[in-house]
């Protein structure tokens, strides 16, 4: 019987399996199983290595799916995303990303539908990587920013936390989908949206700044 498994990787105090868990069911997926990789960085560690990612490879079977928020889960940059999708996909497991639910399957067999498909796995692997590396960035200045302020006031709560930044940031790298339905997917007024959107060093130090 084939099933299907939810792959989480957290790397922060502010993204949860649960989170990732709950996006996936709200998307419509109904998940067998959820493999984490806790506190585990994506930028760092190839998909290999970690240990979550080595209980995927044992489990998995032909027939099986594999559900991910985005394929940044997959690796740490463009040619590890590449090789772990191709891999699974020789297993004959599926994969399908809970962001804009694309699905990537090796089963594929006519040329067309396989060069377009190629092509779109290069392509978010890619913009996977970019984004990953403009991230990073951002969060080293809030951060900082935070750590520098010497103001004890922190202002007011903010009405998102890490996991939701992450998430909203995701979807506005795609471009895919509008700011309203950013914001009904993520649970933000569309004025919050715009502000992540427009100033994501300001966003990541007044969630650091509440993380303390």
């Amino acid at each position: 019987m084939y099933q299907t498994v939810l792959y989480a990787r957290v790397s922060t105090a502010g993204q949860t399996a649960e989170h990732q868990f709950s996006h996936a069911e709200k998307a419509g997926f109904a998940i067998d199983r959820v493999i984490t990789d806790d506190g585990v960085s994506g930028i760092s560690i190839p998909f290999r290595q970690r240990p979550g990612a080595k209980r995927l490879f044992d489990i998995l079977r032909a027939g099986d799916v594999l559900v991910v928020r985005w394929v940044d889960r997959l690796g740490r940059d463009y040619d590890d995303v590449t090789t772990t999708i191709r891999s699974l996909m020789r297993k004959g497991v599926v994969i399908r990303t809970v962001i804009n639910d694309f699905t990537f399957d090796g089963s594929t067999t006519d040329p067309v539908l396989k060069a377009i498909r190629d092509a779109l796995i290069a392509f978010m692997a890619a913009t996977a990587q970019a984004q990953a590396e403009a991230t990073k960035e951002t969060q080293k200045a809030g951060i900082l920013h935070a750590k520098t302020d010497k103001t004890k006031y922190r202002g007011k709560r903010p009405s998102f936390d890490r996991a939701t930044l992450t998430q909203a940031e995701d979807l506005l790298a795609l471009g895919t989908q509008s700011i309203s339905a950013i914001s009904r997917q993520c649970g933000l007024s569309r004025q919050t949206v715009l502000r992540i959107r427009d100033d994501p060093a300001h966003a990541h130090a007044v969630v650091a700044k509440w993380e303390e």
